[in-house]
């Protein structure tokens, strides 16, 4: 490929031999090019803004990240905690610190360029699915998710039973239990610390509960229980797997974890330390996607305000320090809204975000 000043030359010489009597296909054979290059030159402003082509070799932006600013972003990825930590949830946290480095997709090319951005992990490309709607969630407290998953053992066939409460709205995990047996006393014994915990006897609409169709959630025990807290159950349907997707997608964030054991827990201490370990992390640290990337904790505490504004203040200032590097606007740190237990048409949803109660809305 020709290079812009290469190709003003070029034109240049060429109209001078053409101008001095010279044929102009003959001129243009002799430069090296043929006379419809040359004319198409002409026509489609080849000769003022280059080569058009993805594949051409352009010169660097004024505004693109100097040398010196491509090794410190490469420092600062390749620091230790961030080394599990895509470029998504590394903005949001150095926001917190108060550091701007560059944007996410900036961040990506970078890594791209020096082969640091690889799939990671061994999850398997996700399959699209479309569930019903069941419940809206616009507070915290209004609906929760539970389940139950097995933790592997070290000894073969041997299982660990891990349960889990999470909260709808916040993602934060309310209530979690890990027994060597899967009863419906454990479960009992889950949602009345919860309730307890949540201060759920205090309020005037009491949160529905989500879970599927296995027998120790669905209990003689689980709903006196549940209708003596003033809970309302509510099910999956019946051989429908992805009803329940914030628990299982909990479950999947849990055992992809670098922490879990591949070879199993040792015994039933090890596999509760390790669940107590990952519900600190989950609800104080990890900065989740689907709440603007603040912790679930500071969600349910509804700090989510006041961090995002902060965010977008930052992004504010680093936009108008160099306004060249933002085609646009600034990042979205808008924070969610009402969270629905699956898909749903926003025409629905902002149906019954006005709702003053939750529990008629249970499917």
């Amino acid at each position: 490929m020709i290079g812009l000043e290469d190709r003003q030359a070029l034109a240049k010489d060429i109209e001078a031999a053409h101008g001095a009597g010279a044929r102009l296909r003959l001129a243009c054979s002799t430069a090296g090019i043929d006379q419809r290059t040359l004319q198409r030159w002409k026509v489609q402003e080849g000769l003022s803004r280059g080569d058009g082509r993805p594949q051409a070799v352009r010169p660097a932006p004024s505004h693109a990240l100097s040398p010196v600013e491509r090794e410190q972003l490469l420092a600062v990825a390749n620091e230790p905690r961030f080394a599990a930590v895509p470029p998504a949830r590394m903005v949001p946290m150095l926001a917190d610190e108060g550091v701007y480095l560059a944007s996410e997709s900036s961040i990506a090319r970078v890594l791209r360029a020096n082969g640091q951005s690889v799939h990671r992990g061994r999850a398997k490309a996700p399959k699209a699915g479309r569930p019903p709607t069941t419940h809206i969630a616009t507070a915290v407290r209004q609906v929760w998710c539970w389940d139950m998953t097995y933790l592997p053992a070290s000894v073969l066939g041997c299982w660990f039973h891990l349960y889990l409460i999470l909260d709808l709205y916040s993602r934060k995990i309310v209530g979690w239990e890990v027994h060597d047996s899967d009863h419906s006393d454990h479960a009992v014994h889950l949602v009345r610390r919860t309730a307890l915990a949540e201060g759920i006897a205090a309020l005037a609409d009491k949160p529905v509960l989500h879970g599927d169709n296995g027998s120790t959630l669905k209990a003689t025990t689980v709903l006196a229980m549940l209708n003596w807290l003033g809970v309302k159950p509510s099910y999956s349907r019946p051989r429908v797997s992805d009803d329940n997707a914030y628990a299982e997608s909990l479950f999947r964030t849990a055992k992809y974890r670098p922490e879990f054991p591949s070879k199993g827990f040792a015994d039933l201490a090890a596999a509760r330390a390790w669940a107590q370990g990952f519900v600190r992390w989950y609800n104080v640290e990890h900065r989740h996607s689907g709440i603007g990337y603040v912790s679930p904790a500071q969600r349910h505490a509804g700090e989510d305000h006041a961090i995002l504004a902060a965010r977008h203040a930052l992004y504010t200032k680093a936009r108008a320090q160099n306004p060249a590097r933002w085609s646009g606007n600034t990042r979205n740190w808008t924070p969610t809204g009402a969270v629905t237990l699956n898909p749903e048409r926003d025409s629905v949803v902002a149906a019954h975000v006005g709702a003053t109660l939750i529990q008629p809305l249970a499917a």
